[in-house]
């Protein structure tokens, strides 16, 4: 049987793939132990998603648990505005769309169809400066399409054995860096 992926796998894979080795390393470890600040913001910005009270709307469902047997995902959506459509995820300050945040959006998207929604509409809000920044559903975007099942895939046949990290800024700024066995310097 193949197991189901978490959604927010999608990014941190894209970040590195060992991070999601290391998370679940830590386990039920308090997160304020390896956390950084901008994690310890983060979250601290999704408190009113993670506790129901962003909205009073029935229409706004907030923080519910969503799976896709089809892809094998499960996770959480932070808000779904059933009459609009529309799907948010929240971020506490979005400076660049990556891959990964796009990836997330896709899979809370697939599950809430198979769930049975209706979503039209997909985008990001930035906490901070208050800005929404709209993406195209899967099917408007083929090769963002492509490239999300192409993550699915390369998620499901990693080999951390084999993985060499490349990227020195991601490795100086990965909140796993004193964990990790195989980290690159600034100096590389």
């Amino acid at each position: 049987m193949e197991p189901y992926l978490k959604i927010s796998y999608l990014n941190d894979f894209i970040f590195c793939p060992l991070s999601i080795y290391y998370h679940e390393l830590y386990g039920q470890t308090s997160h304020i132990i390896y956390h950084g600040k901008p994690q310890i913001d983060g979250k601290a910005a999704h408190a009113s998603i993670d506790n129901a009270t962003y909205s009073t709307h029935s229409e706004i469902l907030q923080g519910i648990s969503v799976y896709c047997e089809r892809l094998k995902l499960y996770g959480c959506i932070d808000l779904l505005d059933v009459r609009r459509k529309l799907l948010t995820e929240r971020k506490k300050k979005i400076v660049k769309i990556y891959h990964g945040y796009i990836f997330q959006l896709y899979a809370q998207y697939y599950c809430l169809e198979e769930m049975g929604y209706d979503v039209t509409i997909l985008r990001f809000h930035s906490i901070d400066d208050n800005i929404v920044h709209h993406v195209s559903l899967p099917c408007e975007d083929d090769k963002m399409r492509e490239k999300f099942y192409q993550t699915l895939d390369d998620i499901r046949t990693f080999d951390p054995d084999m993985f060499l990290p490349t990227n020195p800024q991601k490795c100086n700024t990965c909140i796993y860096h004193n964990l990790c066995d195989r980290p690159l310097e600034e100096s590389c």
